[in-house]
């Protein structure tokens, strides 16, 4: 990853949750909902998926460490789509050399946002919300909070399925998008909306049906 020199050091600042009690409240109640429905539904897509990975070989379902609500550590699931060994020992990867490591069917996943599914769960529980900042890995978190350390306000979210900044700035692969990202997902924090969100589940599901890439 690059590590982006041009940005000056900025100053921390205490950022205003738009959204209060009432409507997390319910914006937590449309998570529940929302995945509870999407798990059941999509059940047989759940089935089918797993099944192909498995007979392909190793474990379908992968996991890994990230940072969530309250700075809160978890584990985000999804479909298996790169080889068993793509991060061994640890080593993180880019988008693009996360790419190189796909499978024929993890490269067809990963276009639709079918291996994404999984994480209906951690929205069931708790983990995740549909609607949030992206989940990030420690490792980058640092990295981030080396120029920017208002990154810490967006644990006053739950992190999300989805979220304006992935719409437009798509799967971050370079110091400079994660610290573009930072600032939209920082915008989110201070204007967003029941309504909003809507818009944002809406757009998202457009560009998969349309195959958009992001």
């Amino acid at each position: 990853m690059e590590n982006n020199k041009t940005r000056e050091p900025i100053a921390l600042v205490d950022y205003r949750d738009a959204m209060n009690t009432c409507e997390r409240g319910i914006k937590r109640t449309i998570d529940i909902l929302v995945s509870l429905s999407g798990i059941i539904v999509l059940s047989p897509v759940f089935v089918v998926i797993f099944l192909v990975i498995a007979f392909s070989g190793g474990n379908a379902i992968f996991k890994q460490e990230r940072i969530g609500y309250k700075g809160r550590t978890f584990n985000i699931y999804k479909f298996r789509t790169m080889c068993k060994d793509a991060e061994k020992n640890g080593i993180p990867r880019t988008a693009e050399e996360r790419r190189e490591k796909m499978t024929r069917v993890g490269r067809f996943l990963r276009d639709y946002h079918l291996d994404e599914l999984p994480q209906m769960f951690n929205v069931l529980v708790g983990d995740m919300s549909l609607v949030g900042p992206r989940p990030e890995r420690q490792v980058f978190i640092d990295k981030i909070m080396e120029v920017n350390p208002n990154y810490v306000n967006l644990y006053k979210m739950r992190p999300g399925l989805t979220s304006k900044a992935t719409l437009y700035n798509g799967y971050t692969d370079t110091m400079e998008k994660m610290l573009i990202r930072l600032d939209m997902d920082l915008e989110y924090l201070t204007t967003r909306s029941l309504w909003g969100d809507f818009l944002i589940v809406w757009k998202t599901a457009m560009a998969i049906v349309s195959g958009n890439k992001f």
